[in-house]
Parts: structure tokens; C-alpha cells; sequence
């Protein structure tokens, strides 16, 4: 059977469905390692048209000059063509990327649609500021009657956006750039990994569908000279990238010479403390479930469990015990609860992380190997240590795999100091008895986020975002359309 999409091969520029100039290359399943379709191939000259057709756009046509509310009726009709393509996209979700389905419908797919209406429905309410009236005497007539004057601040599109997108939850990161992006009035130039292109390409027909005026949203591929020319183009105001902090670091040094407003969301290696107090069953379920979704592959996944030395034997028997009712395997079983690892090189990375965990002293307390009879795919054990010290490599590196760390503390600010000592900071939780004693010790962690005793559930609509080299600012939330908005102030006189 055909999985959804992958019959697309063409680029999508200046409203065009374009043949690609570097042709087509073979996307796989990572779970089977079968081709699921032969993607379009983007050379530089068709990213650079890209970015003339989405300047043009900007410039010349009349997304950037449209209300709030137009906008938002035109995404409105993309937030009803996706969803009527919801079971489509999953689908292609658990071929391209290999995640399970638990984890594809809800957090791959639906919470992704339901943000993009939430923006929309903040870019409606989107209004200027007018700022309190201002005294001031009049430097032509010193002496003379003061002047009075008044300030409105208004909001306007960046420009042309470049977008760069990471594998892991492709279908969410690209219409977590689209999104405020288009409803903010910026045009888009949009890149996606080439391990999973499809998830991008799909937006061609939806554009097409919902009238979006050429130019607006193009939907380019390729490798790392076009990802360059999206980076240093002068013609591009802003680059967003979701991914790692080493391509994000070169994104920043590549935008620099052009001063381009650059925007960062990053890795992690998120910790989880564990109180003396807490229900250990429960946090090591909790641990267990976060390490598991999409094998490891997420930036925000807690994978260092701080857990109290008087309940830490405890939480391990627990975590150990929760682990071994993983079921691996391929994610068009909708029994399977953790899919591959993307590709070999990934896999290759975490079983390299592994080998130094064991080297450095830590205790292998499961996993830390292949599962037995999954010999197609990038499958690798659900592997948890203990005995770890902070500064130890598996603590430090983001790993992104379903690799947890468990290490000792005694007290509520060694705690606190540990897991602030870290490269990263975008994510974080707390397990405790005393909802107070968390949220106080939430308070000095130095991260975006901190769940407090699980949190919402889900991903709220709050904002999303790293501190120190988790990234440069904020994704999702009331302010979400900010970070692709110029503010102006006007000045003027009242009397």
C-alpha cells in the first residue's frame, strides 16, 4: 500500500508545483528500512528562485498588507484542510519517521492543528498599543505651553523568513513555523530534513486548496549548501531553525554577516528531580513514558532523573520493571509503544554514548543493546543507567535516544545545582509530596519550562523555548507572533 504522500515529486515555488533540478531521492521507512517513495531534490538555482518568489511576495503582493482577520480567515481554511487529512498525515508520520501510533495521533498530529488555530486566534486579537499621553516642554518656545503628545506602537511583518526543520516531529515543526509566521504577514522559504520530506511537501496541496497567494509559503529540499544559501541570502530577514545546538550555532555564525534576526529552538538534556517525597511508582512510570516517546528523539525529553538517594534503589527496581513492558518494534503495529531510531548513523550515536556510559563507571541497568529479533530497522534497547555523576558524558551530551541517566542527590539544592549544570536549559520536572517545596525549587531551575508534578498532561498552549544554548526565543503561546513581527512606534502630537 501507498503511504500518503509520498507520490509527491515536486518542489513547491511561486505557487508551482516544480520538477527538481537535482532529481529524486529514496526516503525510507526506519522501522523496515524499505523505500516508502523518491522525494524531489532541490540545487541552489531553485532555492534561489524560492527566495525571489517569497521576497516578490513580500515586497510586491498583498499577504503582508492584509488585516489580522483576512489572514485568519485563509488559515482557517489550512486548519480544515488538515484536518480533513488527519489520518492521511498520521500515517505518513509512522512510515517516515517511525513513531508510534499512541504518540503520532496526538502529539505528532493533533496538538500541531490545534496550535495553529490557537494562533490564529491570538493573531486576531492581535491590536496596536497606544501608550499613555506625554508632557513634555516645547524645545522651540522654552517657557512657553508644553506640548502633549501621544504614542501608538504597532506590530509588522519581519519579511521573508527562512525555515529549517529538524526530523523528529516534522509535520509539528513546520506548521509550528508556518503558522504565526503566515498569520504574523512574513513569507516563508520552508526546508525541511531530508530524512523526512514529506511532511513539508504535503503543504503544496494544501496551498493550493486553501488560495494562498503564490509566494507566500515555498516548500524547498536539498542538503547543506542550500540550507546556506537560505542562512546568508540578503534577501531573507530571518531564519528559524528546530534542531541541534552545533547546526544551530553555524546558522547563527552563517546569518551574522547579514544581520539577520535569527530564532533557535535547540536541544536539551532536561532533568527530572525526584524528591525524597514523591510516589516512586509514579515517577518512574512518568520517566519511563517520557524516555520511550519517539524513541528518545525529542529535545525536550527529561533524560537525566535526579532521584534522592533514600528512594533511588526503589526508583530503579521501579523504572526497570516499567521497561521491560515496552513493546519495540514497528509502528504500524498499534501495539507497539516505541518505534527505530531514524537511521543507522543515529543509532550508531547512541550505541556510541552507551559504550562511554559503561566505560565511565555507570551501571547499566537495562537495555544497552538491540532487541532481540528486529534485524530490518534502526531499533535499539529502551537503556537506562545508574551511578551517574554529572559529569559524565551521557549527562552532559544530548543523546537523543531513549538513554536515561539516573544520579543520586541528598538534598533540595544539590538537586537544583545539578540540574542547572548544564550547556542546555529548555526543559524540566519535579516529582514531590510538597507542591510548594516544587514549585519554589522550580523557580531556580534555569530552563523554559518545568512540569510540576506531570504538569498539564499535555503541551499547553504556553510558551516554549530555551535558556544558555537550548536555544533563542519562544515558540507556541499568547506572544507566539511576536518573535515574526516588527514593532513600530508613531509618534504624534495632540495638542
Amino acid at each position: 500500500m501507498t503511504v500518503p504522500f509520498t507520490d509527491i515529486a515536486t518542489l513547491y515555488i511561486d505557487g508551482q508545483h516544480v520538477a527538481p533540478q537535482g532529481g529524486h531521492e529514496a526516503v525510507i521507512n526506519p522501522a523496515t528500512e524499505a523505500v516508502i517513495g523518491h522525494a524531489p531534490v532541490a540545487e541552489s538555482a531553485q532555492v534561489d528562485a524560492a527566495i525571489a518568489a517569497a521576497r516578490s511576495a513580500f515586497d510586491h503582493g498583498p499577504w503582508p498588507q492584509m488585516t489580522m482577520d483576512e489572514r485568519g480567515d485563509v488559515l482557517d481554511r489550512m486548519v480544515a484542510a488538515l484536518r480533513a487529512r488527519q489520518a492521511d498525515i498520521a500515517a505518513l508520520i509512522v512510515a517516515e519517521v517511525g513513531c508510534a501510533q499512541g504518540i503520532t495521533h496526538l502529539m505528532q498530529v493533533a496538538n500541531p492543528i490545534n496550535h495553529l488555530a490557537s494562533t490564529i486566534r491570538y493573531g486576531r486579537r492581535d491590536e496596536a498599543d497606544r501608550l499613555p499621553i506625554d508632557i513634555t516642554p516645547n524645545m522651540m518656545m522654552p517657557g512657553g505651553p508644553q506640548s502633549i503628545g501621544g504614542t501608538t506602537v504597532v506590530r509588522e511583518p519581519f519579511g521573508v523568513v527562512s525555515a529549517i526543520t529538524g526530523y523528529n516531529f516534522p509535520f509539528l515543526l513546520n506548521l509550528a513555523k508556518i503558522g504565526p509566521a503566515l498569520m504574523a504577514g512574513c513569507t516563508m522559504v520552508l526546508k525541511p530534513s531530508p530524512f523526512t520530506p514529506y511532511s513539508a511537501l504535503l503543504f503544496g496541496q494544501i496551498c493550493d486548496e486553501i488560495g494562498l497567494t503564490a509566494g507566500v509559503l515555498n516548500i524547498v529540499t536539498g542538503g547543506t549548501s542550500e540550507g546556506q544559501l537560505l542562512c546568508t541570502d540578503p534577501r531573507v530577514d530571518m531564519v528559524t531553525f528546530t534542531g541541534s545546538e552545533g547546526v544551530g550555532a553555524s546558522i547563527m555564525a552563517q546569518a551574522a554577516p547579514t544581520l539577520k534576526k535569527v530564532h533557535l529552538e535547540l536541544g536539551g538534556k532536561s532533568a527530572m528531580i525526584v524528591r525524597h517525597d514523591a510516589d516512586v511508582q509514579r515517577a518512574a512510570a512518568m520517566a519511563v513514558g517520557f524516555l520511550s516517546v519517539n524513541a528518545g528523539q525529542g529535545c525536550a525529553i527529561p533524560t537525566r532523573l535526579l532521584v534522592h538517594n533514600s528512594i533511588r534503589p526503589a526508583f530503579v527496581a521501579a523504572a526497570t520493571a516499567f521497561a521491560a513492558h515496552i513493546r519495540i518494534g514497528n509502528a504500524s503495529n498499534p501495539d507497539v509503544t516505541m518505534g527505530p531510531l531514524i537511521r543507522e548513523s543515529q543509532r550508531a550515536k547512541v550505541e556510541h554514548y552507551i559504550a562511554l556510559g559503561k566505560a565511565a563507571g555507570a551501571t547499566l541497568v537495562c537495555g544497552g543493546g538491540r532487541p532481540a529479533g528486529l534485524d530490518q530497522g534502526f531499533f535499539t534497547d529502551f537503556t537506562l543507567f545508574d551511578n551517574v555523576t554529572n559529569d559524565m558524558a551521557i549527562a552532559q551530551d544530548e543523546i537523543f535516544g531513549p538513554v536515561g541517566c539516573i544520579i543520586g542527590f541528598d538534598s533540595d539544592d544539590e538537586a537544583v545545582q545539578i540540574a542547572n549544570d548544564s550547556r542546555y536549559g529548555l526543559n524540566g520536572a519535579i516529582e514531590t509530596a510538597d507542591a510548594a517545596t516544587g514549585y519554589a525549587m522550580a523557580m531556580r531551575i534555569r530552563t523554559g519550562s518545568v512540569a510540576l508534578n506531570g504538569g498539564t498532561g499535555t503541551m499547553s498552549f504556553a510558551p516554549i523555548g530555551g535558556y544558555k544554548r537550548s536555544g533563542i526565543g519562544r515558540e507556541y503561546g499568547p506572544h507566539w507572533l511576536r518573535e515574526y513581527q516588527h514593532e513600530k512606534s508613531v509618534f504624534y502630537p495632540i495638542g
